[in-house]
């Protein structure tokens, strides 16, 4: 849960790297978080604006964190807009998401995995 409250707190930060451990358990707590406001909204008529609200709470985040998981591999944050490529696109950008940062410091920054833990 650290991770993904280390993401809220750096949610503008669109500069620096990102481990894959920050970005999947963010993604992770995004996708359950959706699934639970989805059977909520199954049930009851009430939670579809908080979900809309939660989602636009959460835009710039994944924005970011999105960005600074691409620096970490050594890739442009415009690599982002190829997910608007249909199908292709997202499979781009998910293989891209996957790969292991490059060791040591590259142009965004230095390697995350040099910092302290977040336990």
């Amino acid at each position: 849960m650290n991770w993904y409250i280390a993401v809220l707190k750096n949610y503008s930060d669109f500069s620096g790297r990102a481990r894959r451990t920050e970005y999947w358990i963010f993604f992770l707590v995004n996708v359950i978080i959706s699934v639970v406001f989805g059977v909520l909204i199954v049930m009851t008529d009430g939670f579809l604006y908080v979900f809309l609200l939660y989602a636009l709470a959460v835009l710039i985040p994944s924005l970011a964190v999105g960005v600074r998981r691409l620096h970490d591999t050594g890739r442009s944050g415009w690599w982002l807009l190829i997910s608007l490529v249909p199908f292709v696109g997202a499979i781009i950008l998910i293989y891209f998401f996957v790969l292991e940062g490059e060791p040591g410091d590259n142009v965004y920054g230095p390697n995350p995995k040099n910092a302290a833990p977040l336990h």
